[in-house]
């Protein structure tokens, strides 16, 4: 067996949709994770757009594989949702009777679903779920009552 038979031809690698999918999944997730940011919560402009490709990048990785097998890509998904699930937890800190870091982590989950939706060429679900978060987050936010200075 040759050298050559065992890598792929540069020729048939499809870079740029996989690019293309990932910038998508980034951009969008930033906006969530700029609002993040400017809040001070705990996850922010990097992990935001980390989940986001994260997400979108698993179900690439598998796409070819599976994809006469739905029941597969479903396990996938199931198990990046799960893992975003775990990540989200951790956002939530319990101190003194109050909770705090539920928005962070919902949308850091809706920010997987955004990846995911990418991945899966969803675009149209990856953007609505965006916009959605984007004005619960900026919107219902300045809602919200302040709490009183210490």
């Amino acid at each position: 067996m040759d050298l050559q038979d065992l890598l792929p031809n540069v020729r048939q690698l499809a870079f740029l949709p996989h690019i293309r999918d990932l910038t998508i999944a980034y951009a969008l997730a930033f906006l969530i994770g700029w609002n993040r940011e400017q809040e001070d919560r705990s996850a922010g402009l990097r992990t935001f757009p980390l989940v986001a490709i994260a997400a979108c990048g698993f179900v690439q990785a598998v796409e070819g594989l599976l994809r006469n097998e739905p029941q597969g890509m479903a396990r996938v998904v199931e198990g990046v949702i799960t893992g975003i699930g775990f990540i989200g937890g951790g956002a939530i800190l319990k101190g003194g009777g109050e909770v705090q870091g539920t928005a962070t982590a919902a949308s850091l989950w809706a920010t997987g679903a955004i990846g995911i939706a990418v991945g899966l060429a969803n675009y149209d679900v990856a953007l609505v779920i965006c916009l959605f978060t984007v004005l619960t987050l900026y919107v219902l936010g300045r809602l919200k009552p302040k709490e009183p200075d210490s």
